[in-house]
């Protein structure tokens, strides 16, 4: 009981914002998952370029705020390896990488 009383009113216990801004963030990590099984057509590039870039920078923040939140650090390492899978999927499937390998084999 004394190790539940004391995660419950730690400074990153439930109590506060520092826990359950991590667990919100997951939910960007399932939205990924779940986009996964969509085809690449039907997912935005620009939205998920957007969302690589906020999981980079917010996983420093995350890594340089004290106390350091680790939390909420996996959470953007999660969303940043998803999204990054997302991107390589767009890419592909509009064709940006067989047009580089096509102009080199023509010059």
């Amino acid at each position: 009981m004394s190790n539940f009383r004391a995660f419950w009113n730690s400074p990153m216990g439930p109590k506060t914002t520092q826990f359950w801004g991590p667990i919100a963030n997951f939910g960007f990590v399932a939205a990924g998952l779940i986009d996964t099984q969509k085809p690449p057509a039907m997912v935005s590039g620009n939205m998920t370029a957007a969302m690589c870039v906020y999981a980079a920078l917010f996983m420093r923040f995350s890594w340089m705020v004290r106390p350091r939140n680790y939390m909420i650090l996996a959470g953007h390492v999660c969303n940043e390896t998803v999204q990054l899978y997302q991107l390589s999927r767009v890419v592909k499937a509009h064709g940006y990488l067989g047009q580089k390998k096509e102009e080199a084999k023509q010059q």
